[in-house]
């Protein structure tokens, strides 16, 4: 067995909830077993996007976790960064 931490949040709340795996875990094992959906109702863990550390794993059905490590499951984006930067540049008053 191996530890791992599996980390959730949105605006409101945040949670890191540490699990035991079996070694050779994958994150979507991991994510499924941690209970966030429970925790966060409309979190669909099978549908969402998936990292390390921040690092956005492309697989996290094949992808085996190592002890220590930290499983991210991510919200999708409200809105494209580079128009929130741009909606950001447009409140701010010209010297």
């Amino acid at each position: 067995m191996i530890k791992v931490e599996v980390a959730y949040a949105t605006p409101e709340k945040q949670l890191i909830v540490s699990i035991e795996v079996e070694a050779g875990c994958t994150l979507k094992q991991a994510a499924l077993k941690s209970g966030l959906d429970r925790e966060f109702p409309g979190l669909d863990i099978e549908n969402s996007p998936m990292g390390l550390f921040g690092r956005k794993v492309a697989k996290p059905d094949i992808e085996v976790l190592k002890a220590g490590d930290r499983v991210e499951i991510y919200r999708p984006l409200i809105i494209d960064p580079k128009q929130a930067r741009l909606n950001r540049a447009a409140k701010k008053p010209v010297k």
